[in-house]
Parts: C-alpha cells; sequence; structure tokens
C-alpha cells in the first residue's frame, strides 16, 4: 500500500505558507510511509521531539485497481471512495528541510502522520470535482474547501502519478490541504466532515 501527497494545490494554502497564488509547473508529489497510516478510531500520538506538528485537512481518494500511464478520460474508474484525512506536518523540520533543499520525507512520513476517515463511496457523493469538506479543532472550523479550487484535479493528478509509479488496489491519494492549516496540542479532538457527513473522529493525546 502506497501513500500519495500532494503539495501546493490550492492558492490560498499557498500563499499563508510560501506568498505566492501561483500555480506549481506539475502537481507537487511526495509519499509517506506505510507506517504512516492512522486508521479511524485510533488517537494521534503528538511527538515531544519533531518540534510544532501542524494539521493539514485534505480530501482522501482511494485507489480501487491497478494501472499505469492512464489517461486523465479514463482515471474516474480508478478510485471509488473519498474521505477527509489530515497530513500531520512537522512544520519547524519542512522550513529547514525546504531552506536546505532537503527532502519532507520525515517531515511528513514519520509514523501516524497520515489520518484517515471512514470512506465513502462516490456514487453517494456530488461530482468529485465539486466536494466541500472541513476540519473542526474543539468545535470550531479551522479549515473549509472544496475540491473545485484545487489547482490540479483528481483525475488528473492520477494520470500524472501513474506516469511514474504503478497505481494498485488499496494505495492512497490525499490531494492537498486548504488554508488554515495551524498547530495542534496534546488534548486537541479533530473533527472532519465531507459534505454533511461526519467522517473522522480523531484525539490528540
Amino acid at each position: 500500500m502506497k501513500i500519495f501527497a500532494i503539495g501546493m494545490n490550492y492558492a490560498a494554502h499557498n500563499k499563508e505558507l510560501h506568498d505566492t497564488l501561483l500555480k506549481t509547473d506539475a502537481p507537487v508529489v511526495f509519499t509517506k510511509a506505510d507506517s504512516a497510516l492512522l486508521k479511524p478510531g485510533k488517537p494521534f500520538f503528538v511527538p515531544d521531539d519533531m518540534g510544532r506538528i501542524d494539521y493539514e485537512a485534505e480530501l482522501v481518494v482511494r485507489i480501487c485497481r491497478l494501472g499505469k500511464n492512464i489517461a486523465p478520460r479514463f482515471a474516474h474508474r480508478y478510485y471509488d471512495a473519498a474521505t477527509v484525512g489530515i497530513d500531520f506536518t512537522a512544520r519547524d523540520m519542512q522550513r529547514q528541510a525546504s531552506q536546505a533543499g532537503q527532502p519532507w520525507t520525515i517531515c511528513k512520513g514519520f509514523d501516524g502522520s497520515a489520518a484517515i476517515g471512514d470512506w465513502v463511496p462516490l456514487d453517494v457523493l456530488p461530482a468529485i470535482d465539486s466536494l466541500s469538506f472541513r476540519l473542526d479543532r474543539n468545535g470550531q472550523t479551522v479549515q473549509q474547501g472544496c475540491t473545485a479550487d484545487m489547482f490540479y484535479k483528481v483525475d488528473d493528478i492520477i494520470a500524472y502519478i501513474s506516469r511514474f509509479f504503478t497505481l494498485k488496489t488499496g494505495d492512497l491519494l490525499y490531494t492537498g490541504t486548504p488554508a488554515g492549516v495551524g498547530p495542534i496540542h496534546i488534548g486537541d479532538h479533530l473533527d472532519g466532515w465531507l459534505e454533511e457527513r461526519h467522517v473522522l473522529d480523531l484525539n490528540c493525546r
């Protein structure tokens, strides 16, 4: 099982972190280790030795069949469900790595850094390119996003990734986070919503 994630896919988030609204030349792709997966119902244990840890709520889709070099017009056949996930990020470490021109492997892919909500079949949801989602922290909404605002749409991302990696059943794709990211602390409670469905319920310890 592989976990793919996309960076800098929402203009407002790019502005808050990188002071730019510009679209990247191609999707910014990184991966997380399989041990990063944090399944529904499991708490997130905040690392005490990695500095500031930020939440980044994202739409996540589940790959449902084997594919390589997938054309964008066929990409919709390769995923069958969506949910809200959190790409936990060691922000201090990420800034240091970026400044040094180093990869994001540790700051993005550490154990438990890929929280996932309950899956919702695509056939009961609106079109993939117009899905709304949000994240609440301790009862207050901190992030709201809509896939209509993504620079790179789900089908285009899948087509792009499949040029370099063979997609397999069970692989996950985190599609990028909207504006509003921020630090989490021990004792925080996070709730994720996909349209009006409560799909993620997460305690930070």
